[in-house]
């Protein structure tokens, strides 16, 4: 066995709700008989946390361990005998032949990978207009490629974005990148066993006047602000972290 994430459940402080066994996709969480939150097998796992957020008391936390490898084609299996094949095509990372036109593999196992349609209004004269002036003040941008020794980091407002949220967010630019460096990153499809480390150094290494994390709505996507809150506190700084939630329309939500 090899050290990976892992959800880790604190019985004290599980309610029994079971919301947290609803928001995960591959079915790893359960109720056990003393009504608290267990994992039915560590391979069901795959330690990206869409169920974190939701859970109301903070049981839930990732943790680094020795455990087996998570298991797709297992997890798949899991769930289509438990909860039926279209739950089973949001299982991360299975991918199977049989798979039809109709239920194709999704790109991110969450709830928040559902296929649908954003309906739009007519914009108004009202509506905020916007400019097609590009804030980026720096490259690059992905976290794989950044260095946290770069110079424009230092003294600077920093923007951590997940990927989608500038395609989803019309005014990015204006709205959140004006005035600010940026990196983007995927908590779900990336991969992020650098980042906690590499984000400290930067915060380590700079002096940064203000973080900003922006996310999607969707489960998958608060893994980011655990990444960020892991790296704040690793990198020992006292710096409060702004969070920014996009909706899949285009709405900033707080």
């Amino acid at each position: 066995m090899a050290k990976r994430k892992i959800i880790e459940i604190d019985r004290d402080n599980c309610d029994g709700c079971g919301i947290c066994t609803e928001a995960c996709a591959e079915g790893a969480l359960i109720l056990d008989e003393e009504n608290k939150a267990v994992l039915a097998k560590e391979i069901y796992c795959d330690g990206m946390g869409a169920c974190l957020d939701v859970c109301p008391t903070g049981a839930l936390t990732i943790v680094e361990r020795e455990s087996e490898s998570y298991d797709p084609d297992k997890t798949y299996q899991h769930v289509l005998k438990t909860r039926g094949k279209e739950a089973a095509t949001h299982v991360h990372g299975f991918h199977a032949e049989e798979k039809t036109v109709e239920t194709p593999p999704l790109a991110c196992g969450c709830p928040g990978s559902m296929a649908q349609e954003i309906k739009k209004s007519a914009p108004t004269q009202e509506g905020k207009a916007i400019s097609g002036t590009s804030e980026l003040s720096q490259w690059p941008i992905q976290l794989h490629l950044v260095s946290p020794f770069a110079p424009y980091f230092n003294e600077s407002d920093l923007l951590i974005a997940a990927d989608c949220t500038a395609f989803t967010l019309g005014s990015f630019h204006q709205d959140l990148l004006k005035g600010k460096k940026l990196i983007i990153a995927c908590p779900k499809l990336d991969d992020t066993s650098p980042y906690i480390e590499k984000i400290a150094e930067i915060l380590k290494n700079n002096r940064v006047y203000s973080l900003t994390v922006a996310t999607m709505v969707v489960p998958c996507c608060s893994g980011l602000n655990h990444i960020v809150e892991r790296a704040v506190e690793m990198s020992g700084t006292n710096i409060n972290i702004k969070k920014i939630v996009i909706g899949i329309d285009g709405e900033i939500q707080n």
